[in-house]
This record gives structure tokens, C-alpha cells and sequence, in this order.
């Protein structure tokens, strides 16, 4: 199965949630992640 995200890109994500102050939702849905891969960041 391919990876969607490389692990860098998920850093960059998770560290714009931190630092924005947007909900996880938002910022999932800015970034095109699904619902259910949200679970797994």
C-alpha cells in the first residue's frame, strides 16, 4: 500500500495545528486528509 503523506509532510501538518491555532478538522481538510487518516496523525 503507498503512502499518501510522507513523514515530512505530516510534520509540517502537525506543526501548523500547533502553531495556527486551527481545529484538526480544518486543518485536515485544508490539507486534503481524510477523516479516518485523521485518526492516525
Amino acid at each position: 500500500m503507498k503512502k499518501r503523506f510522507t513523514e515530512e509532510q505530516i510534520v509540517r501538518i502537525l506543526r501548523e495545528a500547533e502553531t495556527s491555532g486551527m481545529q484538526i478538522r480544518e486543518l485536515c481538510r485544508k490539507h486534503n486528509v481524510a477523516e479516518y487518516q485523521e485518526r492516525t496523525l
